[in-house]
């Protein structure tokens, strides 16, 4: 059996306030799509220059797995961030989280000499806010927030409980 760690209140406050900020930024991201029927990834497929260029350039040319594309872009950020948020499927959904960001990093890389169309968000070299958030989400899933507070915990209780009882 692993040694469980202790961690002091503080932190464990930190951890969750980070899991709240970056599930709350992921789910607003997808539902501002939710709201905008005229939303699609194109364009900002279209600005891919980075290593995942050419699987941009795929998706682009066809109009069916561009839809698919923007169906499950959207919907993974809105159940990704609420994951996140209520600390349910937590570690799947920083994990899937943590993943989908860095996708979008790679397609869009800040690097020189590469200009995009699209403006940023300040003045950035290799590493920008898309690129933090996604090793923050991974980090997060190293850590047991969900038990500690969170729908994962909720279910693990009662589970536990349950079968305590049912052990009487």
């Amino acid at each position: 059996m692993i040694n469980e760690k202790k961690y002091t209140k503080a932190q464990l406050i930190f951890l969750l306030v980070l899991r709240f900020v970056i599930g709350w930024h992921v789910l607003y991201e997808g539902i501002s799509k939710v709201m905008n029927p005229q939303w699609t990834s194109a364009n900002f497929l279209q600005e891919s220059q980075g290593i995942l260029s050419g699987f941009s350039g795929w998706i682009l040319s066809n109009s069916s797995l561009l839809s698919i594309v923007d169906f499950l872009n959207i919907w993974g950020l809105v159940l990704i961030g609420l994951g996140l948020i209520f600390g349910f499927l937590f570690k799947p959904a920083a994990i899937a989280g943590s993943v989908l960001i860095f996708i979008y990093y790679l397609s869009v890389p800040p690097l020189v000499g590469y200009e995009y169309t699209l403006p940023s968000d300040g003045s950035n070299l290799v590493i920008n806010r898309t690129l933090i958030e996604a090793v923050a989400l991974f980090g997060l899933a190293l850590f047991p927030t969900n038990e500690v507070f969170g729908l994962d915990h909720f279910i693990s209780s009662r589970q536990k409980g349950t079968l305590q009882h049912g052990r009487k």
